[in-house]
């Protein structure tokens, strides 16, 4: 059976080279493995059983060029150890001059019409594949050096040998080139080589994404015995959310956790969200932006001060005055020093009477913006309040938190319904949302994913978080948490980090 040349993975590169006895190397992308071997028939086996391998891993077939003391030639690799070549051609054909009137072969086509696949059957361990394909790679180096039948030899004929320049110069009788009448530039002064336009020249820098190895998974058990194979799809799409959630932005990014219902996992939903763009390396602060006393405080690292809001407020003037200082910040907000991130309270007061408005929030947010490139707004639950709706005007990405429990996800609906009908800037809020499902409680995996399905069809992206008992109580501490709740919390961000 064909292999299906549209499901070829042509990233990262492959290529192996033979030399001989003395051993061989398979390139994928940047990373390198060497293969010794006591002869060419061992180093054989081991590279093309390395790249069957490489095959299975990513579940799609590969192109491979392959070089040797005999030639050139690409070969087309599936998982399932089929091998079919792609193309051929030998030292010899290379180094002879063609023959004049001699049709050259299309690019990437076989040099012979009979195609010669050879399958590799499943491996039950690491040594079986590799003797099935060396048997498979040696028939088709044995078919490349034999001319397909009927096919004219090649180089030059007797006459042609005993008189190069004559094998040289095309016939009298030969018709000159269609394009020989089309328009071209004056040409070049006689004893001068014709030229290019610079102007049409493209870049000679080589295009290599450097991967590097495998750092999970079963390729990166094998690494740390000291190999350096690449990472598997898993591996790569976390590093994929990884870089987008690093990104630095040429402007501070503003993102609202909101649900007008309580106890819908607002707050650790803002601080998980901060510590995975914190120790991405980004300037974060988590803001308590409650109109009173929130629960921010309750839930983090309280620094060796007090200060709130409040306090930011009463020295706005001095932090955003040309003179400030980047450290000046530093005696207002509270330093997570694990997950790398600030955090800015709200009024801990209990017999306090201030709420925060409108134009307060608007302060703060200047603060906030000078200092910070990603600002995470945790909210309460009245909707209507002056600085829940000041924040809104702020928001570049609204995030709707949710947990499992019924009331908690009508009340995000009914959050995103208010928006969606406020006015045209919100409604886009609203379309643009990511939507995060907490599980309340363990076992709650078909229910989460029940109400995650509610919200596909009305915004961006929707995300479930698996129950942790790291989120239920106490101080929150990203490294605490399951690695599987840490990748759900790294692919959240990640569809948050595509609309900023």
């Amino acid at each position: 059976m064909a292999i299906d040349k549209s499901r070829i993975r042509e990233f990262p590169p492959i290529s192996i080279t033979i030399n001989g006895d003395d051993g061989g190397e398979l390139l994928i992308g940047a990373t390198r493995h060497p293969v010794p071997g006591a002869d060419e028939t061992e180093v054989r086996r081991g590279l093309l059983g390395l790249v069957v391998a490489h095959a299975r891993t990513g579940g799609s077939p590969v192109r491979v060029t392959t070089r040797d003391q005999e030639g050139i030639g690409v070969l087309l690799v599936s998982p399932e150890g089929e091998i079919e070549e792609e193309y051929s051609e030998s030292l010899e054909d290379m180094l002879e001059p063609v023959p004049a009137g001699t049709a050259l072969p299309k690019p990437n086509t076989p040099a012979h019409e009979e195609e010669m696949p050879a399958t590799i059957p499943a491996a039950t361990s690491p040594d079986t594949a590799p003797d099935a394909a060396s048997d498979s790679f040696d028939s088709i180096v044995k078919n490349l050096e034999e001319p397909a039948p009927g096919q004219p030899a090649q180089g030059p004929s007797p006459a042609e040998a005993a008189d190069p320049q004559a094998a040289a110069a095309p016939p009298a009788s030969a018709p000159a080139p269609a394009c020989a009448t089309a328009p071209t530039r004056a040409p070049a002064p006689e004893g001068l080589p014709s030229r290019k336009s610079l102007r049409d020249s493209t870049s000679f820098l080589a295009v290599q994404n450097n991967i590097e190895p495998a750092r999970k998974g079963w390729q990166g058990k094998v690494n740390s015995f000291g190999l350096s194979l690449a990472p598997g799809a898993a591996e790569l799409a976390e590093r994929a959310d990884e870089h987008l959630v690093a990104r630095i932005y040429s402007g501070p990014r503003t993102i609202a956790v909101v649900n007008q219902k309580g106890g819908a996992s607002k707050t650790p939903t803002t601080i998980c969200l901060a510590a995975v763009f914190g120790r991405a390396g980004g300037s974060v602060l988590a803001w308590d932006n409650n109109e009173t006393t929130g629960s921010l405080p309750w839930r983090v690292e309280r620094g060796d001060h007090a200060s709130s809001a409040l306090n930011v407020l009463a020295r706005s003037s001095r932090l955003l005055s040309d003179t400030a200082r980047a450290a000046d910040i530093n005696a207002f907000v509270h330093r997570q020093t694990a997950d790398k991130y600030d955090a800015l309270f709200s009024d801990q007061d209990i017999d306090g009477e201030h709420e925060i408005s409108a134009d307060e929030v608007d302060v703060l947010h200047a603060v906030a913006s000078k200092y910070f490139n990603v600002v995470l707004m945790d909210s309460g639950n009245n909707h209507r309040a002056a600085n829940w709706r000041q924040m809104i005007r702020h928001t570049d990405q609204l995030v709707v938190s949710t947990t499992t429990v019924e009331d908690r996800v009508e009340g995000a609906r009914l959050t995103l319904q208010g928006l969606a009908g406020r006015d045209e800037r919100t409604a886009q809020l609203a379309a643009n949302a990511v939507v995060i499902v907490s599980q309340e409680q363990p076992g709650h995996e078909k229910l989460a994913r029940l109400h995650a399905e509610k919200f596909r069809q009305y915004v961006r992206a929707v995300h479930v978080i698996p129950f942790d008992p790291a989120l239920k109580d106490g101080v929150i501490h990203f490294g605490a948490l399951r690695a599987v709740t840490q990748r759900a919390w790294l692919a959240a961000a990640a569809s948050i980090a595509k609309g900023l």
